[in-house]
């Protein structure tokens, strides 16, 4: 049994206690059923990484609009749907001594056209990747209304979170979603209040932790996932992030999570380390601990992250907790054997693709065959093929789609 420091408990700036410092990072999972709601698939899924020892679990982004999903898989959490789906998978995320959080989510313009809905942005300017830049629809610059009806539903999400038994919330604004949209000077080119200096294109984030803090508990955790960089040039900076930092300080933010890069730059796939140092391999490690610095609530790191000499290297030098996202798919049981002193040290292949989009594709799409086979009661199989992973997922998707769509006639204001 192991005595590092990975396993000491973490109290929340609401008091609430993390029992040690190793998370369950956010992958899109994409299993909802045929109505966007969660059922046996995830259910399963939650039920082995919640046994597995991990101390906080946050689940794959849950869309706060059934008009703006970032897959057609996608579950949905909106105002008058049933909670009983979501208290069975809060039960089932909660089955160990961890805690378990729902990640909100809103795409912005990171929507794929042929999901068929319309994409909101803070301008309207499109997702440029070169040969892919029509995989995504073309986004409308959003309204006042269309931002207050925005912040309303972060708070309603929020709100049937805790009463479906969550112990709390992590906003995402990562990853080139709606929040992080708003604050990159890339994608927001708004003259108006919502735009233009970062306090202002900071603002939608501000405005929505507290309308999220106005009606949930005290007890309730409430989390922001935060780029710390977009690895673009002229856009959203480690600078960037630690002033914004300073702006939630001054706010009831119970756990900030550093990660970084978007669709168009996805240093979020692992792009950014080839696994042979401790350095690359926690590849937003140097930024997320200078940040740390200057924050008040604590702060956890995620990228690349399937060793224990890195994960405690990351707890030693000052980041509270250490976010692992694919070594868990292919080990849901990695903080167990850690605690009982196995190395254990899970890990995909390194895909050296020359297109760094399609080698990003290859990736997920690896780590979303992990994801299917845990969630039928399957022992993952990090041997299969990349291009297999690849074609199969987005048949699927495809699939998918076209299901979406026609719950979407139906089931969408």
């Amino acid at each position: 049994m192991t005595t590092s420091a990975l396993f000491q408990p973490l109290t929340l700036p609401n008091g609430a206690v993390i029992p040690n410092r190793l998370a369950k990072a956010s992958m899109e999972e994409n299993l909802a059923d045929l109505q966007q709601l969660p059922d046996e698939a995830l259910w399963q899924l939650y039920r082995s990484w919640a046994n597995g020892g991990a101390g906080l679990i946050l689940t794959g982004n849950v869309m706060i609009d059934g008009r703006a999903m970032t897959g057609p898989g996608g579950v949905v959490l909106q105002a008058g749907q049933s909670l009983e789906p979501f208290k069975r998978w809060a039960e089932a995320g909660r089955a160990g001594s961890g805690q378990l959080w729902m990640q909100i989510n809103h795409p912005g313009r990171q929507v794929f056209a042929d999901m068929g809905q319309e994409a909101l942005a803070p301008s309207a300017k499109a997702v440029d990747i070169p040969g892919f830049a029509k995989m995504f629809a073309q986004p409308r610059a959003m309204t006042e209304a269309d931002i207050a009806e925005v912040i309303e539903r972060f708070a309603t999400t929020s709100q049937m979170a805790e009463q479906a038994g969550f112990n709390g919330v992590q906003i995402h604004a990562a990853h080139g979603y709606l929040l992080s949209q708003f604050l990159s000077p890339l994608t927001n080119q708004r003259t108006d209040s919502w735009g233009g200096s970062l306090e202002n294109r900071a603002r939608l984030l501000i405005e929505v932790v507290k309308a999220v803090r106005a009606v949930v508990s005290p007890s309730f955790a409430v989390g922001v996932k935060l780029n710390s960089a977009d690895f673009q040039r002229g856009g959203f900076d480690a600078d960037d992030a630690r002033s914004v930092i300073a702006m939630l300080n001054e706010l009831a933010v119970d756990l900030v999570e550093l990660s970084g890069g978007s669709y168009e730059a996805p240093a979020m796939q692992g792009s950014a380390r080839d696994g042979r140092t401790l350095a690359r391999e926690a590849y937003f490690l140097e930024f997320a601990r200078e940040l740390a610095t200057g924050a008040k609530m604590p702060i956890m790191v995620t990228g690349g992250i399937r060793r224990l000499a890195v994960a405690e290297q990351v707890i030693n030098e000052g980041v509270a907790m250490a976010g692992i996202a694919t070594a868990l798919a292919l080990n849901p049981d990695l903080p167990n054997e850690w605690r009982n002193g196995k190395d254990s040290q899970p890990q995909l292949p390194i895909i050296s693709w020359k297109n760094k989009m399609l080698a990003s594709l290859a990736l997920m799409s690896l780590v979303k065959v992990q994801l299917r086979r845990l969630s039928r009661g399957k022992a993952p199989n990090a041997g299969v093929s990349p291009l297999w992973a690849v074609l199969t997922t987005q048949m699927k998707t495809k699939l998918r789609t076209r299901q979406y769509r026609r719950w979407a006639l139906k089931a969408v204001d």
